[in-house]
């Protein structure tokens, strides 16, 4: 919470939270009023809905990525761009002990990575928000007070975000692709494509599949509704 507002990173949105825990973190010092504006959902995919770009962060040491891989210096240029076409970013931390789960990555288009030493992989949740604010910070050209950036702590994950105005194509937001990943779930269902036994990967795969396309707005409305004639056709 502190590095939130050591950096200016003010909007916080707390996921299925560990309510024993919650309580204590909102009596932390000096984050009084980024915990008493704080949202919260039940779900991941429910905090991060208006997000374009959704970033994981974690080690590659005991996992193989399943999307694409950017080390923590090179992470500002991509948020820039995002911005500049009208995104709004997400940054998302796991928890202390086991990181971000492989069901939590599959709703990220990129995984950052941040440069530790090979013998010590992991670092403590604290200091990894801060080491990635402070770098956000410095390589977007804001100043912490700038108010136009936002972070939201998920449960035990960190969620960071920034906004800017509209622009033409619109991105595509993470709530529409999983929107999208639904109905085409729904047809492989009704298909006979996807038996029970695999709904869940296929789901899984899905949802990484649809990041990677990196679609806009417009694709995604429209390829919604290929899919939903396409159900409609299998339905009756």
């Amino acid at each position: 919470m502190r590095a939130m507002a050591n950096f200016g990173f003010s909007r916080l949105t707390v996921v299925a939270p560990f309510e024993a825990h919650w309580r204590e973190a909102q009596s932390a010092i000096g984050a009084e009023s980024l915990l008493q504006n704080a949202k919260r959902t039940e779900r991941l995919e429910q905090a991060i809905a208006d997000c374009t770009l959704v970033i994981g962060t974690g080690t590659l040491a005991h996992r193989k990525a399943e999307q694409p891989v950017v080390p923590l210096p090179e992470l500002g240029g991509r948020i820039i761009s995002e911005l500049a076409r009208g995104g709004r970013v997400a940054l998302v931390f796991g928890s202390e002990k086991r990181g971000l789960t492989r069901e939590d990555l599959s709703y990220c288009h990129l995984l950052a990575v941040i440069p530790t030493d090979p013998q010590q992989p992991s670092m403590n949740l604290g200091q990894a928000v801060a080491v990635c604010l402070y770098e956000l910070a410095g390589r977007s050209g804001t100043h912490p007070s700038d108010k136009n950036k936002d972070v939201a702590r998920v449960g035990h994950l960190e969620i960071g975000s920034e906004r800017t105005a509209k622009t033409d194509p619109s991105p595509v937001t993470s709530g529409e692709l999983d929107r999208l990943a639904g109905v085409i779930e729904e047809v492989m269902i009704q298909a006979g494509y996807s038996p029970l036994e695999m709904q869940s990967a296929n789901r899984h795969d899905l949802r990484l599949l649809l990041r990677r396309l990196e679609m806009n707005g417009a694709d995604a409305r429209r390829t919604l509704g290929l899919f939903r004639r396409a159900l409609h056709k299998l339905k009756r």
